[in-house]
């Protein structure tokens, strides 16, 4: 299957929010984390400048290894067949009476007029649904360069009354690598050692010393200049069809943002590749043109364009049309993921994808679906905010749409998202497959959490021994306790509070920047050397010291949010008048979206976790003792200070009930 495994745009994984998104997948047992693993030649982690919650995983990626093994694993999967056909059209039966839907699919039909029976089906049409390919003037049907759209389908679907928009992206020209002058240019090496995405990985498949560099250089007056004189020659750009906000075209950006350098990164394709891809020039003027803006580059003087940059437009179904599970409301057991629900990038797409897998899984076995809140992931905060807001951009995750980012941090994904696919694994592979090895012991899940299916053997012990090793490393570290004096004469390096109150444990200490395992174990051997040892142990113990208190407030405010997302909030509530720690841009998206729940607030982009809390408790504490204080009788004649005194006493009363009944609020200053 030639185009199994394809990397259509960007050969490179992860980033600021996405990388987490690759590491939710894999803690489901999801492919792309392992494979980037065995593919990548650049790894770098972003936002090393900040804490580890927001830590972004990224890799250059080989696109002929990563090809390679994606059908290495997907050709050798039992029990999977893999048919490569059009889709032309749906076949559709009668709906099931139980379940929101005008019909139910019942399989598909190919382009050769063959069917294909099946009780759940995922569409995953990528840009290729109607998609239009345009480079300069010149327009073609295509959903990538040389592959054919689905016209068919699309149809089917705007026939079925979904709700059909249009979107558009883009990607560079790719230039040859031994045209290019990198003597000039700001280089970018790799992370040493490399940190693999895979909680299963030990350590990537290349050599430190063998990554690849990528190199940066910067757009110039003159290419700006080329791409204003010829914009009447450029269709892409004059349509209204919106496009990507976050990685925007050439052109976009230079009307967007005029008379600036704007940074291209020049990323490889490969170990052996002399492809070159230009991250941050995606351009769909005419190839002549194109290359006059490559020429105009510090470094591309004399690089040789391989491959034209060219535009896509293509049709997304508007995704509040989906379940949280991602089954259509109006197709009954039809799923949908990727960009065909409006997202960009392959992370946000993987993300989807095994949602919808699993939950089309558990759907045809009757089970009820497998949902991650926004509580529990970034998949979930994915989800919610695609079948809540919808979208009329390309869709990008990023952490600042994540609430309770303190919590999921990229390094306990496996601790918030494993334990939820275990026992259905065991039960439908001791089902499916009479002869496999059954687990060596049934896991213990909680009640509530056995939905998914889909973590294997290997992932669960290594996940149950991951967290042994946690627990039992933090009671260690908890355990081993010296007067601040001591601490100080065994690790002078570490400058420690003298405010702290001795005795501190060692797990106190691990929570200053200079401090770390290695430093502790040298401190003191046993028993902590043993911890030190296995370094993925070590990170995580240093990760889970250093966010101890963030981690336990902020679950405070998980469990407050939740406990309260049903909260309705007052409909005549002035935002810009009341008196809560509210920016001016959070008042306005308030009062513009007039939210009726808090858990309505949370979803509003641009509304920070802090915003959501302190209206939260604003509206518990103020508004409430407001209207109970109208409620009070107002009877009988006072004197102006007998008045006084007397609403005083009232209100005084109120405010010590409402503390006694919610302790939080007594943290908020709340003038009456």
């Amino acid at each position: 299957v030639p185009s199994l495994g394809e990397m259509s745009c960007n050969p490179s994984f992860g980033g600021i929010g996405k990388g987490h998104l690759v590491r939710e997948v894999d803690a489901l047992d999801g492919l792309c984390g392992r494979l980037c693993d065995r593919a990548g030649v650049h790894y770098k982690v972003l936002n090393r400048c900040k804490g580890p919650a927001v830590w972004g995983l990224r890799a250059q990626i080989d696109r002929r290894r990563y090809k390679e093994n994606v059908q290495k694993e997907i050709l050798n999967t039992p029990l999977l067949t893999v048919h490569e056909a059009s889709v032309e059209d749906l076949l559709l039966t009668e709906p099931e009476p139980d379940h929101p839907g005008k019909c139910q699919v019942a399989g598909v039909v190919l382009g050769d007029g063959s069917t294909v029976h099946a009780g759940s089906v995922i569409l995953t049409t990528g840009t290729f649904l109607r998609g239009m390919v345009l480079i300069g003037l010149e327009m073609h049907p295509a959903g990538r360069l040389g592959d054919q759209p689905a016209i068919g389908l699309a149809q089917t679907l705007e026939k079925l009354g979904f709700a059909v928009g249009r979107l558009k992206t883009g990607t560079p020209p790719r230039l040859a690598k031994d045209t290019i002058d990198f003597s000039g240019l700001e280089e970018r090496a790799a992370d040493n050692p490399p940190v693999p995405f895979s909680f299963l990985s030990e350590a990537v498949w290349i050599k430190p010393e063998d990554q690849l560099s990528c190199y940066l250089t910067r757009t110039t007056l003159k290419a700006q200049q080329i791409i204003h004189d010829n914009l009447h020659l450029n269709n892409h750009i004059r349509e209204t069809t919106r496009g990507p906000r976050y990685c925007p075209s050439l052109e976009s950006k230079v009307l967007r943002f005029p008379n600036r350098e704007h940074q291209v990164w020049l990323e490889p394709e490969g170990l052996e590749s002399n492809v070159i891809y230009p991250q941050g020039m995606s351009m769909t003027l005419p190839p002549e043109l194109q290359e006059q803006v490559i020429k105009s580059i510090p470094g591309l003087e004399k690089a040789k364009m391989l491959q034209p940059g060219y535009g896509v437009q293509y049709d997304f179904l508007d995704p509040r049309q989906l379940t949280a599970s991602l089954e259509s409301r109006l197709v009954q057991r039809l799923f949908f993921a990727g960009q065909i629900n409006g997202t960009t990038g392959y992370e946000e797409a993987a993300a989807q994808g095994v949602i919808a897998g699993i939950n089309a899984c558990l759907r045809v076995h009757g089970k009820p679906p497998f949902i991650v809140s926004r509580t529990e992931g970034y998949v979930g905060v994915l989800i919610d905010d695609l079948t809540t807001l919808g979208t009329s951009e390309p869709y990008r995750m990023f952490t600042s749409r994540v609430e309770f980012r303190m919590s999921l941090r990229p390094d306990n994904a496996d601790a918030r998202l494993t334990h939820r696919g275990i026992l259905l694994w065991w039960l439908l592979q001791a089902a499916a497959l009479p002869g496999c090895r059954p687990l060596s012991h049934r896991p213990s899940v909680p009640a509530g959490f056995e939905e998914a299916g889909c973590v294997s053997q290997q992932r669960y012990e290594q996940a149950v021994k991951m967290r042994a090793a946690l627990e039992d490393g933090i009671a260690t570290l908890k355990s081993l306790q010296f007067s601040i004096s001591k601490w100080s004469q065994l690790i002078p390096e570490v400058p420690i509070s003298s405010s702290r109150r001795s005795p501190v444990s060692a797990f106190d200490i691990l929570q200053y920047p200079e401090a770390n395992m290695e430093v502790l174990a040298r401190a003191v051997p046993e028993p902590l050397g043993k911890l030190a040892q296995w370094r993925e142990l070590a990170e995580r113990l240093k990760i889970e010291a250093a966010y101890e208190w963030c981690v336990v407030n902020q679950q405070q405010e998980i469990e407050e949010v939740r406990r309260d997302e049903a909260l309705r909030l007052p409909e005549d509530l002035d935002y810009f008048a009341i008196d809560a720690s509210l920016s001016a841009e959070v008042r306005e998206k308030l009062d513009s979206n007039r939210p009726q729940t808090i858990g309505a607030v949370s979803r509003i982009p641009g509304i920070t976790p802090a915003a959501i809390v302190n209206l939260l408790r604003f509206v518990k504490t103020n508004y409430q003792k407001t209207e109970k204080l109208k409620a009070l009788p107002q009877t009988g004649k006072y004197l102006p200070g007998k008045m006084y005194l007397e609403k005083a006493t009232f209100r005084r009363q109120v405010s010590a009930e409402f503390s006694e009944e919610e302790p939080e609020s007594t943290f908020v200053k709340t003038p009456l």
